[in-house]
């Protein structure tokens, strides 16, 4: 493969996999939040957050890190301005003690921070409005979780950029199933080992904690203890007890890929499992996280950060390409494991961050095992059936487009039924 598109690839990975302690939603709110603080210089009277919907959506049912189980935008921001460290951006909540946490009760009680619904911005837009008398603070970020596009002090702009989208920010428009396979088989380890060896390291901590102990529904555990210790069931039940430990407010990092912690170990851990069960080499496994993580990265791109489309899906079918390699599968079979994927479970949506993303993940998953177990077997949804395509990269595409496009006014419905916008009593 040419130079340019294999610095990309590297530049991607180290990009992109990287920790955040907590859902990445509430997360960006705290760090935002710990920043207008940081800014205005002393701790606020009042605080408002103007929130994007997709913020919203994901940070409604969710339990803030390190908060003692509280959930919402506005449990979020107060954790971040009462405990929040700026500096370590989304491990910003990583230094919460006791005394922020009770704080972060009182204050909700007296209704210290107020949420609204800001219209006409990207998906992920957050703004902070800090207020002590007559001083304030604002902080912007939009795009991605930790990109703070605009900050002023009582009236006066400190810093200001033009938001630039996740893309941008990495050359994704190189990226392809073809050449993805061809990277992964000809990489030098040595230029992406750390970054794959702390997804391993940090991704299966977290899924061992949900395994171990009771943290949201227990998804995990319940796939073990229902369908047994067959590899297929311990790689699901790894990245499905990863999430239920994470959307129950566990203070272990992850290493997220597309934003996302639920992405980055759908598309990570039942590959580490899938290797280790079957006696894969550690280079084999690495060689098979780059697919996997590029993979979900390929699709994510034409959807975009937050939408109404599950990205579950994306990961997993990043997982099934991963696993068809550790299989021996050929670049056929390993493209035809992503299309089999993501038209079998393409339409699955996304109401928000919250426990029963475990189950999400569990259900894209099997779509993945279907898909890489039809591919191995020389069968693939053909063109012309539903939104399957000639190749697997004008299948990606397409179901991408619907993703980001066809599924716009589904994630506006979405939103305006989980804020109470929507009178189900006169449907």
């Amino acid at each position: 493969m040419n130079q340019k598109t294999y610095d990309c690839y590297v530049k991607i990975l180290k990009t992109e996999l990287v920790p955040a302690l907590g859902c990445t939603e509430p997360i960006a709110l705290a760090y935002a939040s710990a920043k207008a603080v940081d800014v205005l210089g002393d701790f606020p009277d009042r605080m408002e957050a103007l929130c994007s919907g997709n913020i919203i959506k994901n940070v409604k049912g969710v339990k803030v890190p390190n908060s003692g189980g509280l959930k919402g935008v506005e449990a979020a921001v107060i954790l971040g301005a009462a405990g929040g460290d700026a500096s370590k951006e989304l491990e910003v909540l990583e230094s919460v003690q006791e005394k922020d946490r009770e704080r972060t009760a009182a204050l909700l009680k007296d209704r210290f921070c107020t949420c609204l619904l800001k219209e006409g911005v990207p998906n992920l837009y957050i703004e902070i409005h800090a207020f002590k008398g007559a001083e304030t603070a604002v902080v912007r970020i939009e795009q991605t979780h930790t990109n703070i596009t605009f900050i002023s002090r009582n009236g006066a702009v400190l810093f200001e950029k033009e938001a630039v989208s996740q893309e941008a920010l990495t050359d994704k428009s190189l990226l392809n199933l073809n050449d993805i396979i061809t990277f992964a088989e000809e990489v030098d380890l040595d230029l992406v080992k750390d970054c794959l060896e702390r997804q391993i390291e940090y991704n299966m901590a977290i899924s061992e904690e949900g395994l171990k102990n009771n943290w949201g529904a227990g998804v995990g555990r319940t796939i073990l203890e229902t369908f047994g210790q067959d590899v297929r069931w311990k790689s699901i039940a790894r990245a499905a007890a990863g999430s239920d430990a994470r959307m129950s407010g566990c203070s272990l990092p992850v290493i997220i890929i597309s934003g996302s912690g639920n992405q980055g170990m759908t598309c990570s851990l039942p590959v580490i499992e899938y290797a280790r069960s079957t006696g894969a080499s550690h280079e084999k496994l690495l060689r098979a996280l780059c697919i996997s993580n590029l993979t979900a990265q390929d699709q994510k791109r034409y959807i975009g950060p937050l939408s109404a489309y599950c990205g579950a899906v994306c990961a997993a079918a990043g997982a099934g390409a991963g696993i068809t390699y550790l299989c021996g599968g050929t670049a056929e079979q390993i493209e035809n494991t992503v299309i089999n994927t993501i038209v079998n479970a393409g339409g699955i949506t996304c109401d928000g961050a919250k426990p029963s993303c475990a189950a999400k993940i569990f259900s894209s998953l099997q779509a993945a095992f279907l898909g890489h177990s039809l591919a191995m077997k020389g069968f693939r949804f053909e063109a012309g059936e539903g939104l399957a395509m000639d190749t697997a990269e004008d299948t990606v595409k397409a179901i991408g487009y619907m993703g980001r496009e066809g599924m716009r006014q589904t994630d506006i419905e979405i939103l305006n039924m989980m804020i109470g916008k929507t009178d189900l009593s006169s449907i």
